[in-house]
């Protein structure tokens, strides 16, 4: 058996007899898709995605241009990680493989797995180091590694093995998407949005990647690259409610309230209890002059919502020009108080 043949080759030949063979499973959305929050567009429902697809982060713009002296700097836009979980030929008999006479390296690698799956991530790092050290060219092992160290949120070690999977099987959309996200989380968005670029060339329809672009792209205030990708996603999933309000909110970076409204609004019809987009609609009416729709949306979204920091200095913000101030202070102090917990 030679060491470097890839691992879906020999397990379909093994399968045949005693496994049910089940290929990695790709990413769904580091947006979802994780919604986080964008500008405080989008509040953070996930802390980290489900196996769901377009489960990885969600987005949220704080987008009140105008108002606030209280502005912040943006929450960070949601990276779809939802795809960091691959089940890899689930339930294979290692007993039944070792009988086979399986190299060494296959073994470890699926026993890796299995530890993978079941959350311990430092016994999988173990056994993934065993296969490489009997296979230093089988890169299934290194990309299984990476995604462990990304676990483990250490992404210098995630870069470096994606960056060795690469070098031995560039044609993966994957391998770049996983890196980008690395990237992303150590700060380094330009690069992250290179690899991004490249699990897209390789995967037009990567919806994933496109998610972790937008957001990327989000974030180095390049408005323009986010409707077009976010334009691209609504093509591929028009029901996906992060990325209407993730859009609008760059509508709203570009001031086309507008198109903003456009946008809230369909993420809203799509998705009613979606407290952020009514928050990022009623700024929009604001910046119209429609203070009236603003208040309404945004007790609409502390309905939805009432530990919902931003809306209430939304509010607070309104209510005090409009000399309301009692009730201005009352919503001042509860943001501060959800901020501070």
């Amino acid at each position: 058996m030679t060491r470097n043949i890839r691992l879906p080759v020999l397990l379909l030949a093994l399968c045949a007899f005693f496994i049910e063979c089940k290929p990695k499973e790709t990413p769904q959305q580091i947006t979802e898709q994780i919604e986080i929050e964008e500008p405080q567009i989008e509040e953070q429902e996930e802390a980290e995605p489900e196996e769901a697809k377009n489960a990885g982060v969600q987005v949220s713009y704080q987008i009140q241009r105008p108002l606030s002296g209280l502005s912040g700097r943006l929450p960070g836009f949601g990276v779809n990680i939802g795809e960091i979980d691959p089940v890899n030929y689930k339930d294979a008999d290692l007993d039944v493989l070792r009988q086979m006479g399986a190299d060494p390296y296959l073994i470890s690698y699926l026993s890796g797995e299995e530890h993978y799956r079941a959350g311990d991530f430092d016994k999988a790092i173990i056994e993934y180091n065993a296969s490489i050290n009997n296979n230093s060219q089988f890169a299934e092992a290194f990309f299984s590694r990476g995604n462990t160290w990304l676990k483990k949120r250490d992404w210098a070690r995630a870069i470096d093995d994606y960056t060795r999977a690469i070098n031995m099987e560039g044609g993966k959309a994957e391998l770049y998407n996983y890196r980008g996200f690395a990237r992303a989380e150590r700060g380094e968005v330009k690069l992250a949005i290179e690899d991004y670029s490249r699990a897209i060339a390789l995967n037009a329809n990567y919806t994933d990647a496109l998610i972790n672009r937008a957001h990327a792209l989000y974030e180095i205030r390049d408005y323009d690259g986010v409707i077009e990708d976010c334009s691209r996603i609504i093509k591929l999933e028009p029901m996906n409610a992060s990325i209407w309000n993730r859009r609008g909110s760059a509508w709203y970076r570009k001031e086309d309230d507008d198109m903003a409204i456009k946008d809230f609004t369909e993420a809203i019809r799509i998705r009613s209890d979606y407290a952020v987009a009514w928050h990022n609609r009623g700024n929009a009416w604001y910046n119209k002059g429609e203070v009236d729709k603003e208040l309404a949306d945004l007790n609409r979204a502390l309905a939805l919502n009432p530990s919902f920091a931003s809306a209430y200095i939304s509010r607070g913000n309104i209510l005090k020009l409009l000399g309301s101030h009692e009730s201005a202070a009352a919503d001042f102090a509860e943001a501060e108080r959800l901020e501070k917990r």
